[in-house]
């Protein structure tokens, strides 16, 4: 054989691999965006994750997942969408914050968004109705109004000679703060409770709050849903230890690592509806079609030894209602 003719025929048979490469489809990409951080939210991907799975989309086998976590750094928002927009991603999650939900609406009308919100989705102009959403974003309402009320009235059960509550909120998560302002302070009209509100948007303004509980003396602490105090449960749930105030919570979360109380919705049960909707869209669904789901799992949770710790005795009826009781 020729030299001319045996160099052609090498080429040519390199050349295929690369043809062959260059014609495998792209893996779809999904950007996961949290508020708080893996290591206090990784459960929570992980629901999302096992969604996906039941559509058939398996994370490095046929889909890839940006996971972006704001560590409450809700500034990033505007930028990073932006980003994923012009990336052209082809799902957007922001499961549990609505925060990044209003952000990556504001920045695409096509992007799929599923999120994952606290308010009423037509309120927040996310949707046209719940039942057919006609635009690019759908998914979960977890009925933050309401479990915020119930919250702050099982506290009053399980505290009934409270009267001054705190509120911990981050002004920095303007949404979340907002709505949980707005509904406590409708429903502690009703029950008959004072609140004053306290900001915290760092670990250290948390430590000050705390400071200043110790000179005001509140009855009892309600802390409002937010990644920071997520990331902070252990700091929180030993600071309450200390000073002796009875704390409720959104997640269960807190009371794992000794907080008093939780109620919510469950959280994981939501993260996993919203990859079942991911997986949907990647197979071709429009999220315009696909109704918003509300949730119907909820969960109250009661850590006795802390109660105990507090000198708080737990009324039967609360104990009796408690889905999980932590000794």
């Amino acid at each position: 054989m020729r030299r001319r003719e045996f160099v052609a025929l090498l080429g040519g048979t390199a050349a295929w691999p690369l043809a062959a490469r260059a014609q495998q489809p792209t893996m779809p990409v999904v950007a996961f965006i949290n508020g708080g951080s893996s290591n206090d939210s990784g459960r929570y991907a992980a629901a999302f994750r096992k969604g996906l799975d039941e559509t058939g989309y398996a994370e490095g086998q046929n889909v890839t997942i940006e996971y972006h976590w704001l560590e409450a750094q809700y500034d990033r928002l505007p930028a990073l969408t932006a980003d994923l927009v012009r990336r052209q991603v082809s799902v957007i999650a922001t499961p549990g914050s609505n925060v990044a939900t209003l952000s990556a609406k504001a920045a695409t009308a096509t992007t799929p968004i599923v999120f994952g919100v606290a308010e009423d989705p037509v309120k927040l102009g996310l949707v046209a109705s719940l039942a057919r959403p006609n635009g690019n974003a759908t998914g979960i309402n977890f009925f933050g109004q309401e479990v915020g009320a119930k919250r702050l009235r099982v506290l009053h059960d399980l505290v009934p000679k409270a009267v001054r509550v705190a509120v911990l909120v981050n002004p920095g998560n303007a949404p979340s703060a907002e709505t949980t302002l707005r509904d406590i302070e409708d429903a502690a009209l009703t029950i008959g409770l004072q609140i004053q509100i306290y900001n915290a948007s760092t670990t250290g303004e948390i430590d000050a709050a705390f400071a200043t509980f110790a000179r005001e003396r509140p009855d009892a602490l309600f802390v409002a849903p937010d990644a920071l105090f997520a990331s902070r449960a252990v700091q929180l749930a030993t600071l309450t230890a200390r000073d002796r105030i009875p704390a409720t919570y959104s997640r269960r979360d807190y009371v794992s690592v000794g907080g008093l109380m939780s109620y919510g919705a469950d959280f994981a049960d939501m993260y996993h509806q919203a990859g079942i909707y991911t997986g949907r869209i990647l197979k071709g669904a429009k999220p315009a079609d696909l109704p918003v789901l509300q949730s119907t799992k909820f969960e109250f949770v009661i850590n006795l030894q802390t109660a105990r710790a507090l000198g708080i005795e737990v009324p039967p009826g609360l104990l009796s209602i408690a889905d999980d009781v932590i000794e």
